[in-house]
């Protein structure tokens, strides 16, 4: 099957990317309940380039929601063999069998919670490991009519892992202070409390313990957790009813909703647009329509950077470029008119190497 578009959908929430500073009309069952959060649905080809985007309002928890909006997709771009890439909590159980059973069946590639790893784990320990790219591998498991894919990514052990081992030497050295305190149980049981809530990566790793009668303080490893935990690091659990597909055709897939929502995190990091205080439905359609057009672009951007600089993501080209500093100078001549020099500095010599290699050239 040769795919035409992917549909890319994920929440644009406080945890996702950003939230809308206004009262919701949809409140019930969303993790925010002061702020309106929208999905945002992005229709690209499988190279990734943007052909159009869809904002969906409304609770996505609402199990009708998505229905309507695979619907209203496919009324207004046809059928088409597309493929739906949705961030885990998007889809419910209900919307997915209804994608497999419709006539053709609707195909789909979901991210999936890693408590789902527990109902698997023993048959995909048998799975050999596919290698995808350079410190990425898969394992697949059939089930039925799905295929999970179960991906490992180095870098992701690395980052996990490192965040694992600095929560957890915190958490222990705060359990060896409180110790060596003298406190009452309530106050002792308090800070307990206070030293799981800001360490809570580690807190389901370490047994504690605190005495009913002398208010002393046991604590000890939990080593099974922390085999399982060590098991997981850096590895994510993925479900598609697309049975025919290489694994690095669907990680490749899966990848491109990360860089999707690329363009959000932009316009909150790097341009510092959060909060957002839209309190109309057309401001937030048209912050929608802005990070849409920040996608184009960065999309662009790493098309161009593939054949001549592959290494070079699209984040650290720009980087490079903010160090050029392009300025107008205006004089005033004698006979009232103004002339106006552009001037710019010069590129260091690895953003001149880069600029020869892109075909691109600075105003003179």
């Amino acid at each position: 099957m040769t795919v035409r578009t992917l549909v890319m959908c994920r929440p644009l929430s406080h945890g996702a990317s950003t939230y809308f500073e206004s009262d919701p009309p949809f409140p019930e069952g969303d993790k925010r309940f002061d702020c309106v959060q929208v999905v945002i649905a992005l229709i690209v080809t499988p190279e990734g380039f943007p052909l159009a985007y869809e904002v969906l309002s409304g609770n996505t928890s609402d199990k009708t929601t998505l229905k309507d909006f695979l619907k209203k997709i496919e009324e207004q771009y046809g059928r088409a063999e597309r493929v739906w890439v949705m961030d885990r909590g998007v889809p419910t159980e209900e919307v997915l069998a209804e994608m497999r059973a419709s006539d053709p069946p609707v195909r789909y590639l979901v991210g999936t919670p890693k408590g789902r790893l527990s109902q698997y784990e023993q048959k995909l320990l048998a799975a050999p490991w596919q290698e995808v790219r350079e410190g990425v591998s898969v394992k697949l498991l059939a089930q039925e009519q799905e295929v999970y894919v179960l991906a490992r990514s180095q870098d992701r052990v690395n980052k996990e892992r490192a965040m694992r081992r600095r929560q957890l030497k915190g958490l222990w050295k705060r359990l060896r202070q409180l110790q060596g305190m003298k406190l009452k149980r309530d106050a002792l049981m308090e800070k307990v409390g206070a030293a799981k809530q800001q360490h809570p990566a580690s807190a389901r790793l370490v047994e504690i313990t605190v005495a009913q009668q002398e208010a002393s303080l046991v604590f000890t490893l939990r080593k099974d957790h922390l085999r399982q935990v060590r098991r997981r690091e850096g590895r994510y659990l993925l479900r598609t009813n697309l049975t025919g597909y290489e694994p690095a055709r669907l990680w490749e897939f899966y990848m491109q909703l990360s860089q999707g929502e690329e363009a959000f995190r932009n316009l909150k990091g790097d341009r510092l647009l959060r909060p957002v205080y839209h309190q109309r439905e057309d401001r937030i359609e048209a912050h929608s329509f802005v990070a849409f057009l920040a996608y184009c672009l960065h999309v662009t951007l790493r098309a161009m950077l593939r054949p001549c600089a592959p290494g070079l993501t699209p984040r650290a080209a720009l980087e490079k470029f903010k160090a050029v500093t392009m300025i107008d100078v205006h004089l005033p001549a004698s006979d009232g008119r103004t002339i106006i020099l552009p001037r710019h500095t010069q590129p260091e010599a690895d953003l001149q190497l880069l600029l020869h290699a892109m075909k691109l050239k600075l105003p003179p």
